[in-house]
């Protein structure tokens, strides 16, 4: 498993990423099998954990916690704070009153004494960025966590939480997480560059966008997608049928160069040189297994030439895809009228 350095820290990561969303109610509930895929994982070369305290309401950092029981020193454990935790309002976002409280509980959960990479899991329109760098800088003062990034965050709003540590005499954002795929590639116009203006190391997820790359016969079915808009999956759409297109020529494309089309679009994504690891994120232990078996397919200018044939740089297939822009629309009048 082939290592990079993550944002400027100095902490060297695998190329691969453990993603533990599916770790729990929302996915894998047999906690027993889910520390077993966490401990393939590590004994592959994987290094990295990334989980959110939002996952499965905590019970995901909670098998992320067995898991690494007598293996913590060899991991580079990351999780979020910032998406709802309750039904109270200041059970969320970025305020120094939420973070402090929101940290300690993820430690708990996790069963450690720190954790190092702590990511803010939404940009939070509603707190001074001032204040939430604040209340991290804290943080990692007090050793409870090691460096600090952000998810979802657009390049303006990357841009000013650097500012503003810059001004402010905070610790900075090294590390930004974002959805990227061959049929998800905005990400590359601006985000992307952004990133590495600032030298922040990028951790990207949904590489097999929602099961579209997984290779299955027909994308639109599945245990995921189930739980997911439909519209993402409905073939009347334009969007939707232009993914369906994409995917047949991307399949043709893994099959020419002797590739399960998963192992393809998983070595896309690692081969942008701002990405810093690629999150992959199995539910059974057999998926697990089929991704693990493609850590070492590098991709050449051939191949990579004919997938910028298919699906060009900078280019989301389906623009309504639901978690590609992070900008939400401006639904108050208020703000729009003088």
């Amino acid at each position: 498993m082939k290592h990079r350095i993550l944002g400027g820290t100095g902490i060297s990561v695998s190329e691969y990423a453990l993603g533990a969303m599916m770790f729990g109610a929302m996915g894998n509930a047999d906690h027993d099998e889910s520390i077993r895929m966490i401990h393939t994982a590590l004994d592959a070369g994987i290094n990295l954990v990334d989980t959110a305290d939002v996952y499965s309401g905590g019970e995901s950092e909670v098998i992320v916690g067995k898991a690494l029981k007598g293996r913590r020193d060899e991991v580079v454990l990351a999780t979020k704070f910032g998406l709802s935790m309750g039904e109270d309002p200041n059970q969320r976002g970025g305020s120094a009153r939420w973070i402090r409280r929101a940290v300690d509980d993820s430690l708990r959960r996790l069963d450690t004494g720190h954790i190092d990479l702590y990511q803010m899991h939404r940009p939070d329109p509603d707190t001074d960025i001032d204040e939430t760098l604040g209340a991290l800088s804290d943080l990692i003062r007090a050793g409870k966590i090691r460096a600090i990034g952000g998810s979802f965050f657009a390049p303006e709003e990357a841009v000013e939480a650097q500012w503003t540590a810059q001004r402010r005499g905070h610790h900075r954002f090294r590390t930004e997480q974002s959805p990227y795929s061959i049929l998800t590639r905005g990400v590359e116009s601006r985000v992307f560059p952004t990133a590495q203006r600032y030298g922040m190391g990028v951790l990207t997820f949904g590489p097999l966008n929602s099961g579209w790359l997984s290779g299955r016969t027909d994308p639109t079915s599945g245990h995921r997608n189930a739980g997911l808009g439909r519209k993402m999956f409905d073939l009347s759409q334009p969007g939707v049928r232009a993914k369906a297109d994409a995917v047949r020529k991307l399949t043709d494309l893994a099959a020419e160069a002797g590739l399960p089309v998963p192992h393809l679009a998983i070595a896309f994504v690692r081969a942008h040189p701002a990405v810093s690891a690629v999150l992959i994120g199995p539910r059974r232990p057999e998926q697990l297994a089929d991704l693990l078996a493609g850590a070492e397919v590098e991709l050449g200018d051939d191949i990579l030439d004919r997938v910028d044939a298919i699906v060009p740089p900078g280019v989301d297939v389906n623009p309504d895809d639901f978690y590609i822009d992070p900008t939400p629309p401006i639904t108050d009048k208020r703000l729009r009228r003088r």
